[in-house]
């Protein structure tokens, strides 16, 4: 399996993904090698609970994106050099990439081993940037997703909604492409410290806070909640924001805040490590995912296993992960429909306890051990038919 980031390093959700995943693999009675990368301080090989973890040195850090693509191309050119003489070594029965971001080394590893290429796309460009990848260096990225995709055996997709994009983005036949969910373990979010206190941080304790956690990016929609809630704290009065992450879009939504008159009304604290966000979820009186474009929902997901009510935007993989019984949606890119939304939720004890109860029920859907019982089929089905072709071309000869 191949991933940028495996723990200790860790960029976003597709490390603790992989990490998750690969645990519970192991624990169904598969052996699985990790090939990642590392630093001067972190061994070449090593085992964590269970999992074979293969680093490859640290390119040095890009500074921006144009150069974070041939940071990126390095980084495969590395990982191909360090995966030729371990798939020698190992003679894996599958190759497995996260993304574009390892899509040539995880291609070129598998060619070389003779194995089945899966490949599981988390997120595209064309997604993110609302289909405008005509220039670079969005453009490289769409192409290499796209040649990765192309290349794989069979694509893994985290969501129907995923299934549907991929498939039209790339140009793939929908029978290709998997629907497997992202997972979540609710015995790992738990809360640390204080609860009490750092709730009083944030809110008092008849004031009602309003969570909204990611990457700030255009396309989580974080304006919009904005947008919204001026004429919530107008109309319900005690209500407080909470806006957890950091990203290119973070001056801009400040900026944003302070022209709505916000700044007396909540916080921006940046970016947090996952014991944090944790908590955040248990003081939370209602979480909102706001997003334009959303694979799948893993942040909705993490709030309803905490106990904290949602509210999100009606699109891509968000339906799926929060039904209507579960959590309640708003059109997406409305702030007054949001708005209408966020009052109803505030005003409504009895509401968010029921949405709670019957969310607490749904989470266990997402079972890192039913998720990887599933991507052991896949890998199964691929490796049956790998045999049937090999004694096919024996039987030829």
């Amino acid at each position: 399996m191949l991933s940028w980031e495996y723990p200790p390093v860790i960029e976003g959700g597709l490390a603790r993904h992989v990490c998750k995943l690969s645990e519970a693999l192991v624990r169904q009675g598969a052996e699985v090698h990790v090939l990642t990368r590392g630093g001067p301080e972190l061994p070449e090989r090593g085992m964590r609970h269970g999992v074979h973890v293969h680093r490859i040195a640290e390119p040095r850090k890009p500074s921006d994106l144009h150069e974070f693509v041939s940071w990126v191309r390095s980084m495969n050119d590395d990982m191909l050099a360090a995966g030729t003489p371990l798939v020698d070594e190992l003679e894996p029965d599958v190759v497995h990439g996260h993304d574009w971001l390892v899509g040539r080394a995880a291609a070129g590893l598998a060619r070389h081993a003779g194995a089945p290429f899966v490949a599981t796309v988390h997120a595209t460009e064309h997604g993110r940037h609302q289909g405008w990848v005509n220039k670079r260096p969005q453009s490289t990225i769409h192409r290499l997703e796209g040649t990765m995709a192309r290349r794989a055996n069979r694509v893994i997709v985290c969501s129907h909604y995923m299934r549907g994009h991929v498939a039209d983005v790339f140009g793939l036949d929908e029978d290709r492409v998997a629907v497997i969910p992202n997972g979540v373990d609710p015995a790992e979010l738990q809360p640390a410290g204080d609860l009490a206190k750092l709730r009083a941080s944030f809110a008092k304790p008849d004031e009602r806070l309003v969570l909204l956690v990611g990457r700030l990016v255009y396309e989580k929609g974080f304006q919009f909640a904005l947008d919204a809630l001026p004429g919530v704290i107008r109309r319900v009065g005690g209500v407080r924001f909470l806006v957890a992450g950091s990203g290119p879009h973070e001056a801009e939504l400040r900026a944003q805040a302070t022209k709505l008159g916000l700044d007396e009304h909540g916080t921006f604290a940046g970016w947090i490590g996952d014991d944090v966000l944790h908590s955040l979820y248990r003081i939370a009186d209602l979480c909102v995912v706001p997003s334009l474009y959303e694979p799948f929902g893993l942040v909705a997901l993490e709030a309803m296993a905490s106990g904290c009510p949602c509210i999100v935007a009606d699109t891509g993989g968000l339906r799926e992960v929060v039904p209507p019984d579960v959590g309640l949606r708003f059109r997406a890119r409305d702030p007054r429909a949001l708005a209408r939304m966020l009052e109803r939720v505030l005003t409504d004890g009895a509401l968010r306890d029921r949405l709670v109860t019957e969310a607490s029920e749904h989470v266990l859907r997402f079972d890192w051990g039913d998720i990887a019982a599933q991507t052991g089929a896949l890998y199964s089905e691929m490796t049956a038919v790998r045999r049937r072709r090999a004694r096919r071309r024996l039987a030829a000869s």
